[in-house]
This record gives structure tokens, sequence and C-alpha cells, in this order.
């Protein structure tokens, strides 16, 4: 069985003493615009405001280490960083240079040393990895890691506990350990995986069933990915249904109406779910979109009130 090393209910089992499950809340508003039946899992609600310390945490519990590696745009830096401090061990992160300015701020605050290197995250990603080779140091990768994709399908494990009928699940993707472990976890008759059209590495991999490198020019940094990650791939392949890009329009849009409609902020990254549901046709169905992110910087925040 492809990627029987992940395994999905046991990282639920380490996560548990952790942090209860995130709400997924029925939007009325949304609900009847889209006319549907539309529920947000909101995993903002969390001590870095995404679901990334989820395959952080459960890296770090599955494979324990002293000093740990990783690269990021910025939220699974966070992760790493909120993982190493909970499990007192030494974390370096290392993040592109003109990272989300917030993301770095709580990592710098976690306590993680931070590395500025490269122009885009698959060169902060390389020098990182070379770091880790030459000081003897694990590297957690957020797309390659298997600790890091099952700690991501806890998503929608528990999903599947709370919500019994469930019609089509879009989840916002970068490297894709979120899709992927969703995909791998809960067995909802749709599994979407969505990205930004300016990052459209993934989708684009998806499709053509092999790795395709593609460059990066989006608002949403969450969703970014110019090398697609492999073993996040392989099991897109296998577990996800379809995926599908978003502008940074739609994005923007779907983020304002997170706001409006679900009285949630998020990050347009966040909002790429819904962004996809307010494309396609949902009447009728039971629709889940996965909030992923609210690390939202002051400019980003000024468009979306701006625009409101």
């Amino acid at each position: 069985m492809l990627h029987a090393s992940i395994d999905v209910a046991a990282a639920a089992e380490r996560l548990a003493p952790y942090a209860k499950p995130t709400p997924l809340v029925r939007s009325l508003l949304l609900s009847k615009e889209l006319g549907c039946d539309l529920w947000i899992k909101n995993e903002t609600v969390s001590p870095i405001a995404s679901f990334k310390w989820r395959g952080a945490l459960n890296d770090l519990l599955r494979d324990p280490s002293t000093s740990v590696v990783t690269s990021s745009t910025g939220n699974h830096g966070q992760g790493v960083a909120w993982a190493a401090r909970v499990s007192d061990v030494i974390a370096h992160v290392f993040l592109p240079h003109g990272a989300n300015p917030v993301k770095r701020a709580k990592i710098e605050l976690l306590g993680a040393t931070i590395h500025d290197v490269g122009n885009d995250l698959d060169e902060a990603k390389a020098i990182a990895m070379d770091f880790a080779r030459a000081e003897g140091l694990r590297f957690i990768d957020d797309g390659d890691s298997p600790g890091v994709i099952e700690g991501a399908g806890t998503v929608g494990l528990e999903i599947a506990q709370q919500l019994e009928r469930i019609d089509v699940v879009y989840v916002p993707m970068g490297s894709g350990s979120l899709a992927a472990g969703v995909g791998m976890s809960l067995l909802a008759p749709r599994i979407i995986a969505v990205q930004a059209k300016g990052s459209p590495a993934m989708v684009e991999s998806f499709h053509a069933r092999r790795a395709i490198e593609r460059p990066i020019d989006t608002i949403a940094d969450g969703l970014v990915c110019r090398v697609p990650a492999q073993l996040a791939l392989d099991a897109l392949l296998v577990h996800v249904d379809d995926a599908l890009t978003v502008t940074d329009d739609e994005l923007l849009a779907a983020a304002r109406s997170m706001i409006l409609g679900a009285h949630l902020l998020v990050e347009p990254s966040g909002a790429a779910g819904l962004a996809a549901a307010m494309r396609d046709d949902v009447r009728g169905k039971t629709v889940v979109v996965i909030a992923t992110g609210a690390n939202v910087t002051p400019e980003v925040f000024a468009r979306l009130s701006s625009r409101a």
C-alpha cells in the first residue's frame, strides 16, 4: 500500500494531549449565498493561527531530535518553531528574503534561529538542506516528511468525526502536505486541492502526473511551491480527486467573504478553499472548506478592508 509508513490515526493519538479538535462551523450567510450547506474547518484557532503545528509537532514526537532544520515562507516555520519550543528542541528556520513579517516575528518570538536566505522558498530550502547536512541535523520538509503529512492529515480525521455527510472538501495547497494528508484520512466523495494561479507547480504536476517546476508570483505566500515535493505529489495522485488554481483577485474576494459571511479573518492563502467553492457549482451540496491560516500582514489587511 502506498505510503504505508504514514499513519494519520497514530498522529492523532500523539497530538491529542496538546490540543482539542478545531471548530467545524456552518456559515449561514455563505450557505445561503452559494446555495449549499457550507462548513468551515477553522484551523486559525491555534497558537500560531494556522494548521502547521500539527505536522511539525507530530514529526518531532514521531522522531525525537535535539536539533532540527526547516525551510518555510512562514507558517510551516512557525509550526516547527512552536513544536520545537514545546519539545525543548533547538530549531533553525530558513526563510527567503522578504518573507511575511508577521510570520517571521512570531518565529523569532518562539525562539527559533532564523536564517534569511534565498530569493524564494526553494532556494531557502536548498541552503537549509546543505546546512543540515553540514551540521549533522535532521531536516523537516513540509512536503517530503511523512510525519508532517500524517500530522496535517489529522485535520481530515477531525472533519470526519464532526460531520457525517460530506460531498466535497476544498483544501488549500502549497507544498501539498495538507491536501495529501486530508486525502488519505477523509473518505469524502471529492477532495479538491487549491493552489494560487501565480504558483501552479503542484497543480500542473498533479495533472501531468509528474513533477513540473513553475515560477512564483502571488500574494498568497502560504500557497507557493516552485519545485514540487515528491512524497506529497505521489500521495495527491492517489488520494485527491482534482487540483485547480485560483487567481489573487479570487483569493482576496474569498478572504473578504470569510470576514463578512463567516466573521473569520484569514490570510489570502487560508481562503483558497472558499475561492474555489465560490467558482464551482456547489448548489445543494454539503461543502467543507479548510481555513488554513490567519497571519495577515497590515498591507494585506488594508487591501481587504478597502474593498470590503
